[in-house]
Order: structure tokens, then C-alpha cells, then sequence
């Protein structure tokens, strides 16, 4: 099997639009972040989280629509080896979306974030040194610069928030996406105006993000949104 695609030269991935190139670069900004979020106050944590789930959900997304698929089709294996990952995103899910429900004097709020970032440093090093070189080892560069235009076409619509209930595969994740992207976009917008001034935010501020995280979890749970999913990563609705 190919080396890690951290080890890889830009040429041996394939080019800067090749989708590796693509996940690596990622997944470098992903390390900065999380080296920030370890050292951060508490009157910043919550920036850094926007930014990482700004990075996080949408990156996975892409995968779950793109990669994903691609590998079940390709790999003897690629079924088992996709569904460990999928598992990993799950957590992310839930875990985002359990700190989402504390607040920064919660005692579980630290173990919540230590968790966080121990899954999604272990879900960046699942797939740059096993996952990644099993499909490299199967494409040739055309194709995954291909596969990165597709993926970087997803991951540019895809949306931004934790969404525990949607499946992880087609045709539940691809038939969510466009009303959970609008959403969760229009509530970044809003809780981004709501950080840069937190004490003076407005209550009008509060109240739409509310309303836009709630309308979301309405649009999770209809039944076409799990279509696809696998046991083991599905979340009960409720």
C-alpha cells in the first residue's frame, strides 16, 4: 500500500487539484484549529468552534457523497473500511451536537471538547494513512482530480452544522443537503454576528438562530433524510 498522504510530494498526490491534495490541505487547517481550541478562553472558544465546524462538516460531507461511494465500488473491502469512518463522523455529530446544549461553565463541557478533538484527530490519521492510499492505489491522477472537483462542488454547498439524524450515504445525506446548507449557512451568518458582540447582540440575534437550529432538526428527521443509513451509525429520532 502507498505511504501516507501526509509523507506525499504534491506530484505524487496528483496535483493541487487532486482530491488528496484537496483533504490534505484540510486537514492541515483542521491541526491549526485544533492546536487553537486547546489554548483558547473561554470568551473565544466558541469562534474557533464555528470555524472548526465551518472546516469539519462540510469536508465530511463531500466524503460520505463522493469518496465514499467511489471506494464501496472499488475496494473488496471498501465497505468495511468507509463504514469505520462513517462511524467516527457520527460521534462527531453527536458530541457537536451535545456542546452545543452546554454552556462554558458545565463540568462535562471540557470532556466533551477533549473527546472532539481525539475522534477528529483520529479520523484525519484513518484516512491519510489507510483510506486515502487504498483509493490512490486504484486511480490514476486524472481521475482523482476529477473526484476533487466533485468533492470540491459538494463540499462548497454542504452543510456547516451537526445533523446526527441525516444517514451518512446516499440518498438520505444527498437529499438533505440543500435545505440543511441553507440553514445551517443563514445560522452561521447570524451567530457570527452574535460573537462579535456578545454582550450587546441583539435578542432579535438569539432568537433567529434559535428558530434556524430548530427548523433544522424538523428538516433531519423526515424519513426520506435516513434513507441509506447504515445500522450501526444511526441515531434514534427524537
Amino acid at each position: 500500500m502507498k505511504r501516507s498522504i501526509a509523507d506525499q510530494s504534491l506530484e505524487e498526490l496528483g496535483g493541487r487539484l487532486s482530491v488528496l491534495t484537496r483533504q490534505r490541505k484540510d486537514h492541515i487547517e483542521l491541526d491549526r484549529l485544533l492546536r487553537q481550541l486547546d489554548g483558547a478562553e473561554a470568551s473565544t472558544q466558541g469562534r474557533v468552534l464555528l470555524q472548526i465546524y465551518r472546516l469539519v462538516f462540510p469536508h465530511a460531507f463531500a466524503e460520505e457523497a463522493v469518496l465514499w461511494p467511489v471506494m464501496r465500488r472499488i475496494l473488496p473491502d471498501g465497505p468495511e473500511l468507509t463504514l469505520e469512518v462513517e462511524r467516527e463522523h457520527q460521534e462527531v455529530n453527536e458530541l457537536v451536537t451535545a456542546l452545543e446544549t452546554t454552556s462554558a461553565e458545565d463540568a462535562g463541557r471540557e470532556r466533551l471538547l477533549a473527546r472532539l478533538a481525539e475522534v477528529l484527530r483520529e479520523d484525519v490519521r484513518d484516512e491519510e494513512d489507510v483510506l486515502l492510499p487504498r483509493l490512490q492505489e486504484k486511480l490514476g491522477p486524472a481521475r482523482l482530480r476529477s473526484l476533487g472537483l466533485a468533492w470540491e462542488v459538494v463540499r462548497r454547498t454542504a452543510p456547516t452544522r451537526a445533523h446526527p439524524v441525516v444517514a451518512r450515504r446516499p440518498p438520505g445525506n444527498v437529499v438533505a443537503a440543500v435545505p440543511l446548507s441553507l440553514l445551517d449557512r443563514l445560522r452561521d451568518l447570524v451567530d457570527a454576528a452574535i460573537l462579535r458582540s456578545p454582550e450587546r447582540g441583539p435578542a432579535g440575534l438569539h432568537r433567529l438562530s434559535t428558530s434556524l437550529a430548530t427548523l433544522a432538526h424538523r428538516v433531519e428527521h423526515l424519513p426520506l433524510m435516513r434513507r441509506g443509513e447504515d445500522p450501526s451509525t444511526a441515531r434514534a429520532a427524537h
